[in-house]
C-alpha cells in the first residue's frame, strides 16, 4: 500500500543576499537562519519570527515591499526511503512561484507556477537514508519582469506584471488588496512511497440517465515501476453500495470503470433540494487481491448542470439549469479569503462559505484573479448546497501566448480541472475575468498591435481542456462575455455582464435602466466596521481622508465616489460617525437597488452575484464581510435581498407595482397591505392588493393609484406589508424628506443567558435605524441589519460577545438617517 509521509516540520528559512541592495533589509536578517512554517510563506515567516511589521496594520504594507523582490531559500531533511517500496516521490502540492529544488546536490527541476503541483522522484537519492533538501525561491518580480522584457508589453489594468507569472494575481495589489508578492512552500509537501503501481489521476464524470440512474463513469491514469509495467491490474470502483471493476493489462496506464446507481438521489444547490453526497472509493490491487497499491477516497453528488444560452426577444439567454429546473442565481463573488492564502483554514472556509449560505446565496463564483481553492473549500460548497462557478486564472490584462506561459497555462489547467471535477456543487468552468470586454472596449486592441492577448486560451485551449476532460459541466469564454463577437462582451442583451458604470460614474438608480441577463458583477463600496478600523489603524481620531484610511481605500478615487454615491440623498456628513454609518447604509442600499429591480424581472435575467463577499485585509472595499470577518449591514440587506420570497415596489411603466418575487418551489398567495402614511405616521390611505405567485416566479401587481399618488412626496411614505415582510418606498431622497427627530426608547434585557436583547420602540418614524455591535464591544455580534420603524413599531437586535450589556452603550451604537440628516424646525 501506498504510504505519504508530510514533510511540516524542521523547515528554515533563509534570505538569498546576493540580488538585494543590502539597505533594503533589516539589520541582523541577512545570514540568519529562521524557523519556517510549511505551508508557508515568507512574509508569515518573518513576522512570526519578529522580523516584519504586519503589513495589514496602518501603512507597513509598504515598509514589507522589498519582501516581494528578495530571494528565499526554504531547507529541511528528507527521511530515508523504505526498502520494501519500489519508488520514493517528493510531491509539492503548491510552491509559490518561481523555484529550483535540490536534494543535496542534486537539481531536481525548476518550477514557475503557483497553480500546480510538482512531482519528483527521489528513490536513488534516499536510498542510503536522510537527505537535505532545499527549495530556491526566486522572486515572483523577477521572472514576471524577464518573460515582459522577452515577449514585449501587454496592456494591464494594474501597474504590477502579474500577468508575465501564473501566480495569484492579486498578490501584486488590486482595488480593493494589498501588494504584497509572496513566496514559499504555500501547500502540502510530502514523500510518497509506493511499488508496482499507483493512481496518477481520477477523473469521474457524473450523468444521470433518463430512467434516474446515476451513473459515474470513472477515468484513470496510472503511473507504473519498471516491474509494475509487465502485470496486470485490478481496478474496483465503489458508489455508495454499488461498485464495478476492471482489469488493466500489462503495459495499458488508462482505464475506465463504470458504475451504475439505480434511482440515485440528486444533489441540489440550497433552496431547491437536499445534497445527497455518496463516498466514491477507487481501489488499485493485484488481480487476484491482497492489499491494496493505492487508493483514492472523494464524496461526489448526482446531478445535471445545463446552461441555457438560447435567443428570445431581449437577446440571448445565460440561465444555469440544474437538474432540468432553470435557476435564478442569487451569487457573491469570491476572493482569497487572506492576501496569505496558507493562513487559510478548513474551519475558516467553512465559517465564511456558511455566513454566505446564511445570508442566501447559492452561488460563489472563484474570481480569476485569485487561486483555485483548497479542497475543504469546494467540500463545504458540496455540503453547503453552493454553487461553484470556478474562473480559470486570468483578470483585467492581456495574457502572452507564447512560451514559457502556453505550456504552463495548458499544465495548470488540465489539473485542476481534473482536481476539482469530482464536486458537485462546481456547475461552471469559466475562461477570464473582463480580458475579453478589455480587448474589445478598453483600447487594448489597438495597443497590441497584433500581439498575443490571451483569446486563444479563452476561445482555443480551455474549452479544448474542459470538453476533453470535464465534458459533463458548461463552459462559458469569458465574463463579461455575449456568447460570441457578433455582440460587444459586455452587452447585457446577451450572455454575462458587469455593471460598473454604477459606482465608477453612475448613481445605483442607473440600475433600474437596464435589464441584464445575468449581472455576473456589481456593486457598491462602503468602509469596514468601526472596530475593525481602530484595530487596523493607530490614527486618532478617525478621518475618512487620514494618510492610513486612505492607504487602505485601493480603489482610484474611491472616497470621492463614496462621497459622490452620498450626494443625491444626504446632507454632507457633520462627522465620521455619520460618514461611516451613511457610507455604509448607501452600500445596502445600492445593492438593494439592483437586486430588487433584477429579480423582478425573472426569468429574463437569471441571476445576480455581487461583488464581493469577503475581504483578504482590512479596507474599505465593496465587501459584505469585511477584513476581520465582521458582518456590514450589506450582509443582512443579502439575507432579505436573496431570501426565497421578496417583496419589493417597482416602477413598471411610470406605475409604482408590487412585485413578490418567489423563488421557493411552493406558490405564494398572499394579501398585501398597502399604506400611504405622513411623516407623522398618520394613514393617508390605504388598499388591500392580492398577491399570486407560483413558484419559481414573479407576481405584479399595481398600487391603486389612490394610494400610490402622493399629496407631497416631502412628507408622505409608502408601506406595503404582507407575510412578515415589508417593502418601503420614499418619493424623494432624504435630503428632502421633513423627518420628524429620532424618538424611540431603548431597553437591554438577557437573551436566555446566551446573549443580549436590544428592544427599540419608535415614538415616530425611524429610517433605517441600525445597530452597529462592534460599537458595544469589539466581539459583539448582532442578529439583524437595517430596519425602518413606524410609531408605536418595536425592533428587536439579538447581540451575542457582549459581555455588560447596559441601556446607554446600546443607546450610543444606534443611528438612523433622522440623526444624519437633523429633523427640521
Amino acid at each position: 500500500m501506498k504510504t505519504s509521509t508530510p514533510l511540516s516540520q524542521g523547515w528554515t528559512l533563509r534570505l538569498n543576499t546576493d540580488r538585494h541592495t543590502p539597505g533594503q533589509v533589516p539589520a541582523g536578517l541577512a545570514g540568519a537562519v529562521l524557523p519556517a512554517q510549511v505551508p508557508g510563506c515568507v512574509h508569515t515567516d518573518l513576522m512570526a519570527a519578529g522580523w516584519l511589521v504586519d503589513p495589514y496594520l496602518d501603512r507597513n504594507e509598504d515598509e514589507v515591499a522589498w519582501v516581494g523582490r528578495a530571494d528565499w531559500t526554504y531547507a529541511t531533511r528528507l527521511p530515508g526511503a523504505t526498502d520494501t517500496f519500489e519508488r520514493a516521490d517528493l510531491v509539492f502540492e503548491g510552491l509559490d512561484t518561481v523555484a529550483a529544488v535540490h536534494v543535496g546536490d542534486r537539481l531536481l527541476g525548476r518550477t514557475r507556477n503557483m497553480h500546480r503541483s510538482y512531482r519528483f522522484d527521489v528513490t536513488e537519492l534516499l536510498a542510503e537514508g536522510p537527505a537535505p533538501l532545499e527549495v530556491a525561491f526566486t522572486s515572483a518580480y523577477t521572472e514576471a519582469e524577464s518573460v515582459r522584457a522577452a515577449l514585449g508589453e501587454r496592456p494591464n489594468s494594474y501597474p504590477e506584471p502579474f500577468n508575465y507569472v501564473r501566480k495569484m494575481a492579486c498578490s501584486f495589489g488590486w482595488d480593493w488588496g494589498p501588494t504584497l508578492v509572496t513566496a514559499g512552500v504555500w501547500r502540502e509537501a510530502r514523500i510518497e512511497q509506493w511499488s508496482t503501481a499507483r493512481l496518477a489521476e481520477v477523473r469521474p464524470r457524473i450523468t444521470v440517465s433518463e430512467d434516474g440512474t446515476g451513473v459515474a463513469e470513472i477515468v484513470v491514469d496510472l503511473d507504473r515501476t519498471a516491474t509494475g509495467q509487465h502485470r496486470p491490474l485490478r481496478l474496483v470502483a465503489v458508489v455508495g453500495d454499488a461498485s464495478a471493476e476492471v482489469t488493466v493489462a500489462p503495459g495499458e496506464d488508462t482505464a475506465t470503470v463504470t458504475v451504475h446507481v439505480p434511482d440515485a438521489e440528486l444533489w441540489w444547490p440550497r433552496g431547491y433540494g437536499d445534497q445527497k453526497l455518496y463516498g466514491c472509493t477507487v481501489v488499485l490491487g493485484e488481480p487476484d487481491g491482497g492489499e491494496a497499491l493505492d487508493t483514492w477516497e472523494r464524496r461526489i453528488g448526482f446531478r445535471t448542470i445545463g446552461l441555457d444560452t438560447s435567443a428570445d426577444a431581449h437577446g440571448s439567454a445565460f440561465t444555469l439549469v440544474v437538474n432540468g429546473t432553470p435557476v435564478f442565481a442569487r451569487g457573491v463573488n469570491w476572493i482569497p479569503d487572506d492576501a496569505f492564502p496558507s493562513r487559510i483554514t478548513t474551519d475558516r472556509y467553512r465559517h465564511r462559505l456558511t455566513q454566505a449560505a446564511e445570508a442566501g446565496v447559492d452561488l460563489v463564483r472563484v474570481w480569476g484573479g485569485g487561486i483555485y481553492e483548497d479542497r475543504a473549500f469546494y467540500d463545504h460548497c458540496d455540503e453547503l448546497g453552493l454553487m461553484v462557478w470556478q474562473d480559470f486564472l486570468f483578470a483585467c490584462a492581456a495574457y502572452p501566448e507564447e512560451q514559457p506561459l502556453r505550456s504552463e497555462i495548458e499544465a495548470e489547467a488540465r489539473e485542476n480541472v481534473t482536481r476539482l471535477m469530482p464536486h458537485p456543487s462546481l456547475v461552471l468552468w469559466n475562461g477570464n475575468n473582463e480580458n475579453l470586454w478589455g480587448f474589445a472596449d478598453w483600447e487594448w486592441e489597438q495597443a497590441l498591435a497584433g500581439d498575443s492577448w490571451g483569446e486563444g486560451y479563452y476561445l482555443g485551449l480551455l474549452p479544448r481542456v474542459v470538453a476533453q476532460t470535464d465534458p459533463t459541466r458548461p463552459y462559458w469564454a469569458g465574463s463579461p462575455w455575449s456568447g460570441s463577437w457578433d455582440h460587444t462582451p459586455n452587452d447585457p442583451g446577451h450572455g454575462t455582464a458587469h455593471c460598473w458604470e454604477v459606482w465608477n460614474r453612475r448613481d445605483y438608480s442607473e440600475y433600474l435602466t437596464t435589464v441584464p441577463r445575468f449581472v455576473a458583477e456589481f456593486g457598491w463600496q462602503a468602509p469596514p466596521a468601526l472596530a475593525t478600523l481602530e484595530r487596523a489603524l493607530s490614527e486618532r481620531p478617525l478621518a475618512a481622508d487620514s494618510p492610513a484610511m486612505l492607504h487602505h481605500q485601493k480603489a482610484e478615487d474611491g472616497n470621492g465616489k463614496l462621497n459622490r454615491g452620498l450626494a443625491p440623498y444626504f446632507r454632507a456628513p457633520a462627522d465620521f460617525d455619520t460618514w461611516h454609518y451613511l457610507t455604509q447604509l448607501n452600500q445596502a442600499r445600492a445593492v438593494a437597488a439592483g437586486v430588487e429591480h433584477w429579480r423582478s424581472h425573472w426569468p429574463r435575467c437569471a441571476g445576480t452575484v455581487l461583488w464581493q463577499l469577503n475581504d483578504c485585509w482590512p479596507v474599505t472595499s465593496w465587501a459584505a464581510i469585511d477584513g476581520d470577518g465582521r458582518l456590514k449591514p450589506l450582509w443582512f440587506e443579502m439575507r432579505r435581498l436573496y431570501a426565497d420570497r421578496l417583496l419589493t415596489i417597482q416602477d413598471r411603466e411610470g406605475e409604482l407595482t408590487i412585485a413578490a418575487c418567489n423563488q421557493s418551489a411552493a406558490a405564494w398567495e398572499t394579501t398585501a397591505t398597502v399604506r400611504r402614511l405622513g411623516a407623522d405616521g398618520t394613514v393617508r390611505a390605504r388598499a388591500e392588493v392580492v398577491l399570486k405567485a407560483a413558484g419559481r416566479s414573479v407576481a405584479l401587481e399595481r398600487i391603486p393609484a389612490s394610494v400610490a399618488r402622493f399629496g407631497d412626496v416631502g412628507e408622505e411614505l409608502l408601506v406595503v406589508d404582507a407575510d412578515g415582510l415589508r417593502a418601503v418606498h420614499f418619493g424623494c431622497a432624504d435630503r428632502d424628506f421633513a423627518y420628524p427627530s429620532a424618538s424611540y426608547e431603548v431597553e437591554v434585557g438577557e437573551d436566555g443567558g446566551s446573549g443580549a436583547l436590544v428592544t427599540v420602540t419608535a415614538a415616530g418614524l425611524v429610517r433605517d435605524l441600525l445597530l452597529q455591535a462592534d460599537r458595544l464591544d469589539g466581539d459583539a455580534r448582532t442578529d439583524r441589519g437595517r430596519v425602518t420603524l413606524l410609531p408605536g413599531e418595536s425592533a428587536t437586535w439579538r447581540v451575542t460577545g457582549w459581555p455588560r450589556p447596559d441601556a446607554d452603550t446600546a443607546r450610543a451604537a444606534l443611528f438612523c438617517v433622522n440623526d444624519a440628516e437633523a429633523a427640521r424646525e
